[in-house]
């Protein structure tokens, strides 16, 4: 059994990552930190998890009695830790945060649909983000062609638990209900990983990504629609996509139009690509909280120690 620790387990990717750990066949969960709410019950804070465990937050743990560590409090936070702390020979180190997608420290970045042999090896892997995630599939196939030519333009929409359990104004039930709206249009953070990846494929990708974000009146999910200059026709565009995506675990290129239902509650990516004109669009559909975050953590883990990319994943979507 992989032993596991998790630091900072009270937000919404550390309760997805529980559910996930609690049902992995290959896993066992030593400890899960959290400052603010050792004792409590790891249901009374995800209670999701009511019935599936008894396990209790601790604020001290060791980190001899692991094999892997999951980082998942807030974004600098997790170099901070690593700072602080001395990690024992062996321990692999999972980091959900943003704080070493760079790859600095060590890292490998964590998309598997790009970095799968670097991961197989790597003792420590920053997980991407979820926006990075669904807009980077929607796109590798072209830069690893040397197809991308032209800017790109991205408008994409999320569920509230992509802000994080922390209240806010823009989160409030009253405000995001039957409600939508643009924030940080151009500047998003992500936009960094996400140009660095692209470039790797393709160094003489130098047109602007225009990235516009859009704040959903819903909970779960990513839905990127994206498109740029592409000189192949509809059906070339279809099978280099089909192609580069065959030896994926979780992402597909389907012939229909694709939609947030059937990702939602699983670690699937599906794409859907048309041509209009010289433009290629390509609709990409994730659940932010699994394969653009936990999920894709806890298949990067299996890569990490040598098991199917699937184990602990096998999820289905609710499709109604």
């Amino acid at each position: 059994m992989i032993r596991v620790g998790i630091i900072g387990g009270a937000g919404y990717t550390a309760g997805e990552l529980i559910r996930l750990l609690v049902n992995h066949p290959q896993a066992e969960i030593a400890f899960v930190h959290s400052t603010s709410n050792a004792g409590n019950r790891l249901a009374q804070v995800h209670g999701g998890l009511e019935g599936d465990t008894g396990m209790r937050f601790c604020d001290a743990y060791n980190l001899g009695a692991i094999d892997v560590l999951f980082l998942c409090s807030a974004h600098g936070q997790s170099r901070v830790w690593m700072e602080e702390n001395t990690i024992p020979a062996g321990v692999k180190i999972i980091d959900l945060a943003q704080d070493f997608r760079d790859e600095s420290c060590g890292f490998v970045y964590g998309l598997p649909e790009l970095n799968r042999e670097r991961i197989r090896r790597a003792e420590r892997v920053a997980n991407p983000g979820c926006f990075a995630t669904a807009i980077q599939l929607a796109l590798l196939p072209l830069a690893a062609a040397g197809l991308l030519q032209d800017e790109v333009h991205v408008t994409a929409v999320t569920g509230s638990t992509g802000a994080g359990v922390k209240p806010s104004a823009t989160t409030h039930f009253s405000w995001r209900s039957d409600n939508i709206s643009v924030y940080k249009a151009f500047t998003h953070q992500h936009l960094l990983e996400i140009g660095r990846n692209l470039r790797l494929l393709e160094p003489s990708f130098d047109r602007e990504v225009n990235f516009v974000p859009m704040r959903g009146d819903f909970t779960r999910g990513i839905l990127a629609s994206v498109y740029t200059a592409c000189p192949l026709d509809g059906e070339a565009a279809s099978k280099l996509y089909a192609d580069f995506y065959a030896p994926s675990a979780f992402t597909r290129v389907t012939e229909r139009d694709v939609d947030l239902k059937q990702v939602v509650n699983t670690n699937k990516a599906l794409l859907h690509t048309a041509k209009y004109g010289g433009k290629l669009h390509v609709v990409s559909v994730i659940d932010n909280l699994l394969k653009g975050a936990s999920g894709q953590a806890v298949q990067n883990m299996n890569l990490m120690f040598g098991l199917d990319e699937k184990e602990g994943l096998r999820l289905k979507a609710s499709a109604f």
